[in-house]
């Protein structure tokens, strides 16, 4: 969840390495800090709460230089924000780390240090892996040794980067479940936790694996395991093209809104070469997909947060188109419960990042379970999670640089339905019914436009919300997933109490709480269970609760004074999901911003959630 670069080389690597922590501070984070092995050979450092703007300002007040260096964004999981819990954290003149990941044995270490009379100056788990590095250093280890043997007594996930005067020239660096790349340069090299951090460096990069150990120096890349240091590996140089996707909010006032109205190209790059006039292009998931997909009889997919709730909108499609079983599990409860798997089963795990740490997780469990196959629904092509998966949808979103995500949902739901549609034809199912489903598919971008279409009114009536305490969101049938995402996005954003509930459930519990300040807002289609959902309304109506309805064409419902009504585009059935999500993105964006809340970095939360 945090951010990590290091640089080595012959220049001043204090430029890089604050270039590096801009590149990844979409990823969020509470504190920041870079440490550089300077002029006398003594690591140095400078920290500060808050955002990297504060740590340059601190730096041109004391400047630091050196060629080699490491920095560090931080999300707080032990200690609270502050300058002392930062990352870099160092042991005297030794060493200097900085760690993404959970050390979760840390509170043992941390009393076996003291007892021996170390000197721990944060409330951090990543402290103690400083004072174990130099620990092993004093007992005369070279500092690779030094660095494996010190990780020998972790538990937990982790990234570490370190640097010492021991070996001035070079970093040691150890990726055990969270994500690490080495970019290589010419006469120089580089260590980031997200490859697009270094893409404006190098062209050139190695993605280090589960269990590696590396020296990085100038002039070359050792990668050894960690399980064997003496044992070196070889992994292969990956040439990636491009440059950093810009953090240009251009005419836009966030990331987030800018992100909200790219929706309608992402839909188009979640579709391109993936589709022709009326049918699914076989290889989207790749060359095994058709051969995999024949012998699916069931689907489980797992996920975290939005992707989630994708998963649980696949799973009406999944059982009303293909006719399969559906399965959706939140990732961190896969892994820790003995899963029954039904016979053919085909895993799904959707994850924006691809570094997801539950999800990845989940991933690996699944290969000693007897699934058929795994497919990763991801944005990130060089990711953990689609480096370890058999099949692979790319979404083609494009970077998200708000911590909510908007666009990668819709094209994570563009994904799960060209799956459903070849399940459905692997089923033997009507290509008619296909054609049909591909038809509208071709039009999505306008449906997503003219739903954007809605922002002028649906600012107006954020500015009505801004003093609620709570929201209740309301759909029926697919609906309700895409009542528990903008739930979500209200919550994350805005910081409102929001739920999303299927309408049916009304009368077994929250029909408690309506009242004139409960704003209940319904998302309404033409559909098979709109006379259903419609009752549902004139519960709220009768109890005197305010409403807000995005309603399908030919739906019966009519603003009036203590109802809102939003017209929505005529769509797809199962088009449906998609289009309706978007404007409820807007909804939460325009609560958020008329209280003035961070809202491409809203407080506590991370972009990638790459620990427990």
């Amino acid at each position: 969840m945090c951010g990590i670069i290091g640089a080595v080389g012959t220049r001043d690597v204090v430029p890089i390495l604050l270039d590096g922590l801009r590149g990844l501070e979409y990823r969020g984070y509470d504190s920041a800090g870079l440490a550089v092995i300077d002029s006398t050979q003594r690591p140095v450092r400078e920290r500060t709460r808050g955002k990297v703007t504060s740590l340059v300002e601190k730096l041109n007040a004391r400047p630091l230089c050196g060629t080699t260096g490491i920095a560090h964004t931080r999300w707080a999981t032990h200690g609270a924000p502050s300058e002392r819990n930062a990352h870099p954290h160092v042991c005297g003149a030794k060493v200097a780390i900085a760690h993404n990941g959970i050390i979760e044995n840390y509170e043992t270490l941390r009393r076996e240090l003291l007892a021996t009379g170390a000197m721990l100056e944060s409330e951090t788990d990543s402290e103690v892996i400083a004072h174990l590095i130099a620990r092993e250093i004093d007992a005369d280890r070279s500092l690779l040794d030094s660095v494996a043997q010190a990780c020998h007594r972790l538990e937990g996930a982790f990234a570490i980067e370190v640097a010492s005067p021991k070996v001035p020239d070079a970093l040691i660096v150890v990726r055990v479940g969270s994500p690490l790349v080495v970019g290589i340069g010419d006469g120089e090299a580089f260590v980031a936790s997200a490859l697009d951090a270094l893409l404006d460096l190098t062209d050139q990069f190695v993605v280090l694996e589960e269990g590696d150990i590396a020296e990085v120096r100038c002039d070359g890349l050792r990668i050894f395991s960690l399980a064997s240091p003496k044992r070196e590996i070889k992994r292969e140089v990956l040439k990636v093209e491009g440059k950093r996707h810009l953090k240009d909010k251009g005419e836009f006032d966030t990331f987030m809104h800018k992100e909200i109205h790219e929706q309608p190209e992402a839909a188009v790059r979640a579709l391109e070469s993936r589709i022709s006039g009326t049918r699914v292009l076989q290889p989207v998931f790749g060359v095994a997909a058709e051969r995999v997909l024949s012998r699916v009889r069931s689907v489980h997919i797992v996920a975290a947060g939005s992707s989630y709730h994708c998963g649980l909108i696949a799973k009406y499609w999944i059982e009303d188109v293909a006719g399969l079983p559906c399965q959706v599990e939140v990732a961190s409860e896969f892994r820790y419960r003995k899963a029954v798997v039904l016979p053919g089963s085909l895993f799904v795990a959707i994850s924006q990042s691809g570094e997801t740490a539950d999800t990845l997780a989940a991933l690996r469990i699944s290969r000693r379970l007897g699934f058929v196959a795994s497919l990763a629904i991801c944005n990130v092509p060089t990711s953990t999670l689609v480096r370890e998966s058999n099949m692979t949808y790319l979404m083609q979103a494009g970077p998200e640089f708000s911590v909510a995500s908007t666009k990668a949902i819709s094209c994570s739901l563009v994904g799960l339905l060209l799956l459903t549609l070849l399940l459905g034809r692997s089923r033997g199912h009507s290509p008619d019914a296909e054609a049909e489903v591909v038809e509208a598919l071709h039009s999505l971008d306008d449906d997503i436009r003219e739903a954007l279409a809605l922002e002028p009114q649906i600012e107006t009536l954020a500015a009505q919300l801004i003093h609620r305490n709570h929201a209740l969101f309301l759909g029926r049938g697919p609906q309700y997933p895409v009542a528990l995402e903008a739930a979500l996005k209200l919550k994350e954003i805005s910081y409102i109490h929001a739920e999303g509930y299927p309408a049916g459930e009304l009368k077994h519990g929250p029909l408690a709480l309506i009242d004139e300040s409960m704003p209940v807002i319904v998302i309404a289609p033409k559909d098979d269970l709109i006379e259903k959902l419609a009752s549902n309304v004139r519960e709220v109506e009768a109890r005197g609760g305010e409403l807000i309805v995005f309603a399908g064409q030919d739906t019966s419902f009519a603003a009036r004074s203590d109802m809102h009504v939003l017209p929505m585009p005529r769509v797809h059935e199962l088009l449906a999901p998609i289009i309706y999500n978007v404007p409820l993105q807007l909804l939460a964006y325009h609560v958020a911003r008329c209280k003035g809340t961070d809202i491409d970095q809203p407080r506590n939360l991370a972009k990638a959630v790459t620990v427990e």
